[in-house]
């Protein structure tokens, strides 16, 4: 796998090449971080429906992988809601010169997991407050629950990666 950082400007990756570089760790999340092994798993997920439980999948055959079972029913809850909203909101269909797959990385640090996804959309992800009779707009609610932290970052020149810490 080549990483191959972006000429945009010093320390942005775009959509087309951000692939999770050796060490890389959210940097809102990097007091979390304590000594142990590193290592990551990465999967592209094409536009289709299928994609979402190939995601949990993916990230369920990783943790087993890295000895790390005890991760996965939240894990699966958290990839599902990120895989979702990444192919729901982050992909551009109607602009053919975007790249339309979403990039999974699972990023180990230690006895912590930050599942992210990148995709080349511009919207933003933020907490709803749904009304009673509304069918969704609860799944940030539930990756905050369940993670230690979660937050996005804007890539250059379009897209964003969006990101939640198990442990």
């Amino acid at each position: 796998m080549i990483y191959v950082q972006s000429t945009t400007a010093p320390g942005q990756w775009t959509t087309f090449d951000w692939w999770p570089p050796v060490g890389w760790w959210p940097e809102a999340a990097r007091d979390l971080l304590a000594p142990g092994p590193s290592t990551s798993a990465t999967f592209v997920l094409p536009p289709t429906a299928s994609s979402v439980h190939s995601a949990r999948s993916f990230g369920a055959g990783v943790l087993t992988g890295w000895g790390l079972t005890e991760l996965i029913e939240n894990m699966e809850l958290v990839v599902s809601e990120l895989a979702t909203n990444a192919l729901r909101h982050g992909l551009c269909l109607d602009d053919p010169r975007r790249e339309r797959a979403v990039h999974m990385s699972l990023v180990r640090r230690g006895p912590l997991v930050t599942s992210a996804f990148t995709d080349p959309g511009s919207s933003v992800p933020v907490l709803r407050y749904p009304g009673p009779l509304d069918t969704g707009g609860l799944g940030l609610h539930i990756v905050e629950s369940l993670s230690l932290r979660w937050g996005w970052s804007a890539l250059a020149p379009h897209g964003k990666i969006v990101w939640a810490v198990l442990s």
